[in-house]
Order: C-alpha cells, then structure tokens, then sequence
C-alpha cells in the first residue's frame, strides 16, 4: 500500500517532468531544423499548447528530413563507380548552347540545375516518347517487360491488386521464369491503396518485391510522412519508363477513363533512371544492384539533351523546387502546366507573378474536379494569386487528368512524377527528367493544346463570386496545404 501511495503521489510529477522534457526536445529539433520561420512557430506553439500530443504530431509529420545519400557513397567506395560512367560525355551549358540554338538563353538554366543536383550530369543522345494513358503507356511498358532478357526493376507508388495490377504480375512472372533478375519496390502507403496488397501475387510469381519505408515499423516510425512517389521502370538497363502513372486499372479503356501521361526513355538518361531505383532499393533492401545486368553501356539513341532529377527529403531536398524557380526565371515567352494538384508556396507564386508580369505567356491546366476534395478547396482558395497578375487558368473537364507536365518557350520540358504542391516538392521522394530539344517541347506543347480545347477558362469573377461558406471551407483547406 505505501509503495501505492508513493506511486500514485509521485508520477503526475514524473509525468510532467518527461512532458516538459518532451516538449524541450521537440522544440530544440523544431527551431534548428526548420527552415521556415512560420512552420517553427507553428510547430513550437502546437508542442507547448498541446503537451504530449504536439510532440507525438510533431514526430508524425514534422520531421521531413531523412539520410540516405552517406549509403549510397559508402556502397561506391566499397564497390566502385555506381553506376559505370557513362559512354557518353555530359554537355556543358556553353556545349548546350551551340547545340540547341532555341536554348541558348536557357544553358544558365542548365548551369543551375548542374549545381543543383551535381550528381547527374546532362547528357545528349536521348529519345523520350510521349504515352497516354490506357491504350498507349501500359501495353508498352508489358511489351518491354515480355523482351526483357537480363533485368527489370520497377518502382511504383500504387501497384494496385486489380486487372492492371494483375497484367503485369503475370509479365513480371514471365520475365522470372525465362531467369531474368526481377526487383519491384513499392511504397508501404501506396500498396495499401488496395486490399489484399499486391505483394502476395508478386511473392507467388517468384518476383523479389520491397516495401519502400514500411510505416509500421518503430525505426521507421518518424519518416512515415515520406513516402516514395516515383513511377519507375527499367528494362535490360536499356530502355526505361517514367511519368506520372500508377499501376491501377482505372487507367485501362473502360474502367474510368482517366488521364494520364507516361514516358518510353532511350539513350544515356537511362542509366539515371536506374541508378535512383538503385539507390532506392539498396536502401530499402540494402541489395545492391551492379554489372552490366542493370547499367549496361548506353549509346545514343535520339537527339534529346536529358538530365534525371531526383527529388526528396534526403540530401536531394528541394531540388525540383529550385528547377522550376529556374525555369520560370529563364522563361521569355511562354511557360505552361498541367498539374492535377497545384498548391504552391509563396517563393513559387511570386515566380510565376514575376514571370507574368514580365510579359511571359503563362498557362495553367487544372482538373475542374479532383479525386481529393480538401485539395482541390486549398488550390481554388489560393488561386487568386496566380490569376491577378494575368496568369490564365484552365479547368479541364471530367475525365480525371492526373498528367504532370512544362513546357517554357517551346523548348525545354519538364516530366516525371512530381506535382506541383508541398508533399512532392518537400515530403515526397520524386523523379522528374528536364529535357532540352524544341521537336520534343512543341510535341508536348499540343498536347496541352488538346487539354486546352476541352477545358475552360477560370476568372477571378467567378472565384470572387463564391458565397461565403465556400470561401471559408476553402480558406481553412489552405491552412492544411503544407500536409496534403
């Protein structure tokens, strides 16, 4: 009874000591590591103003910083190159500038990303074909997966347990039993979209399948925010696939009917494409893949000049977000989007002010209605400050348009995986190629022309004109942007 007593009187002081402590440490982490001062105050009130409960908050979704790059130096030392260089020499902004004549004023451009992401070089020689949705990008991706010979490894955020889903579960299942050396990663988030997970199919087909930080896992349990959003296939090392698709069958003619934009890769940009799976999956897995198998020697293959851009809360961090501040301040005539979720911050939303107010033509296409409610409600509430300074927005109509996509003057282009919000600029580890070749922006560039033909355009009128309520629940939507 005494040892009760003593127990019943002591720990509400114990309790508010490790409270206090708690709460100590989360703020120390918070005001060193936190970049925006208005995310650390946020932060720091919501510890102090809710014991306990900000901190487990904090320690859910406020830690958005991981290290993983020390690994992947430390597999180059043990193994050397990785992967092997390349047979083709990287181009100079100055070498870009002679080359492609239309991008000449773009080679400061290409000098910033350099220092930006100073581990992939840009790289001439490449060949991108664009793939819509459906009928275009998932039976190439199968036609590749059924010549493969050596190796493929794919990376998906949502590999659903559907017909698609179960299309290339058998190709990958194939691809197995003729020996070629198969690795799928899947993010832990991502799989779950579906139930059963489409794990267990691939673990039946003999394929050597991952799961990207697994959330369940108390290691891991503080990066549960970060989830891997890329969209990557490689084929024999020679012939790769990226952009914006899952694998979900509403994706397939019939099934829904929704949008998309996916990428066939050939030429030396390839090797990009399978040395950040490579990172991924040694990180995961800690499997390293290497030998001509997975980085075979890559000639040219086309006349696109290309450079893989990895972003991600690693040591990658922001490195989009600094291309596209780039890009649009090299832009001298046009600059287009097309994003399904557009919440940028305010260092974005001034560049595309500035570059408007400029003179610069700058489009943005948006779905007129998004899979995501809160999402789209924290897009509309900010759109105004795109829109005043004569920016255009275009809502496309229903189907769904998931595609990611820019294109500035007419020649340089950006594609890949991540969209243009603070989950892929900032949380989410993404994959996007730049690429440098006017026959290739102006391609793309009719692409959004055909987007364009069934959208309409946004006035400020009509968001000014919203009752009340909407611009409330439209308003608080927006205080939640950094996490959507």
């Amino acid at each position: 009874m005494r040892l009760e007593s003593l127990f019943l009187e002591v720990w509400p002081h114990v309790a508010a000591a490790l409270t206090v402590v708690a709460n100590l440490l989360a703020t120390g982490h918070a005001v060193l590591r936190k970049r925006d001062v208005r995310a650390a105050v946020a932060w720091v009130g919501l510890v102090w103003l809710v014991p306990l409960v900000g901190v487990v908050l904090y320690l859910l979704l406020g830690i958005n910083r991981i290290r993983r790059r020390a690994r992947s130096l430390t597999l180059r030392q043990e193994h050397g190159q990785f992967p092997p260089k390349s047979a083709v020499a990287a181009c100079t902004p100055e070498q870009l500038a002679a080359t492609v004549p239309p991008a000449a004023h773009l080679a400061s451009l290409a000098r910033l990303v350099d220092e930006v992401v100073r581990h992939r070089p840009l790289l001439p020689g490449n060949q991108l074909v664009p793939l819509e949705a459906g009928a275009g990008a998932y039976p190439a991706m199968l036609e590749a997966i059924d010549a493969a010979r050596t190796s493929i490894s794919l990376c998906s955020y949502i590999f659903d347990n559907d017909e698609a889903g179960r299309r290339f579960v058998d190709a990958l299942g194939r691809a197995v039993e003729r020996g070629v050396q198969v690795r799928v990663l899947i993010d832990a988030l991502g799989v779950r979209y579906d139930w059963p997970p489409i794990t267990g199919r691939l673990r039946r087909a003999g394929v050597k399948v991952a799961r990207f930080l697994p959330t369940l896992m108390p290691a891991r349990l503080p990066f549960m925010n970060l989830r891997n959003h890329r969209k990557l296939l490689v084929v024999d090392g020679r012939v790769g696939f990226t952009g914006g698709m899952n694998i979900r069958e509403h994706f397939l003619p019939g099934h829904g009917d929704a949008r998309d934009l996916h990428f066939r890769v050939e030429g030396p940009v390839v090797g990009q494409l399978q040395e950040t799976f490579a990172e991924d999956w040694a990180f995961t897995t800690k499997e390293r893949l290497h030998g001509e198998a997975w980085f075979p020697p890559l000639e040219p293959a086309g006349p696109v000049m290309a450079r893989g851009i990895p972003d991600g809360p690693d040591e990658d961090f922001e490195t989009l977000r600094l291309t596209l501040l780039g890009a649009l301040a090299c832009a001298r005539s046009t600059v287009r989007i097309v994003t399904p979720y557009f919440i940028p911050d305010s260092a974005l939303v001034t560049a595309l002010n500035v570059v408007a107010l400029r003179g610069v033509r700058v489009d943005l296409v948006l779905p007129e209605k998004l899979n995501l409610p809160v999402v789209q409600w924290a897009s509309i509430a900010q759109l105004w400050q795109v829109m005043r300074p004569n920016s255009r927005v275009f809502l496309s109509a229903p189907p769904f348009d998931h595609t990611k996509l820019m294109v500035v003057d007419r020649v340089w282009s950006l594609v890949g995986s991540a969209n243009w919000d603070p989950r892929s600029l900032r949380l989410n580890f993404e994959f996007d190629v730049e690429c440098y070749d006017a026959q290739l922006a102006q391609h793309l560039d009719a692409l959004i022309e055909e987007r364009l033909s069934r959208s309409r355009l946004l006035t400020l009128e009509e968001l000014n004109d919203r009752p009340l309520p909407i611009l409330l629940r439209d308003g608080v939507a927006r205080l939640l942007s950094p996490y959507l």
